[in-house]
């Protein structure tokens, strides 16, 4: 089985950001964090991909994506 790449753009205390990367491991998908607090270029790259809230999700094969969505995350498991 192929790895897709996936990273998950999260800000400290993000249910939705919580909720996305806890999907995730419970399904045993590897992602990346990038935390907009800690990353200035995170807050530019989630600008540039046209989203203003959190989470946002890239991944190989898939649109890039924001907030908690179940239907879009099940697409990488």
């Amino acid at each position: 089985m192929s790895k897709k790449s996936v990273v998950v753009y999260s800000k400290p205390n993000c249910m939705q950001c919580n909720f996305t990367k806890k999907y995730l491991e419970d399904k045993g998908i590897s992602y990346e964090v990038k935390d907009i607090v800690e990353n200035e270029a995170a807050i530019e790259e989630v600008k540039n991909l046209g989203f203003s809230s959190l989470p946002v999700v890239i991944a190989e094969g898939l649109e890039a994506f924001n907030g908690f969505r179940p239907d879009m995350l099940n697409q990488l498991a």
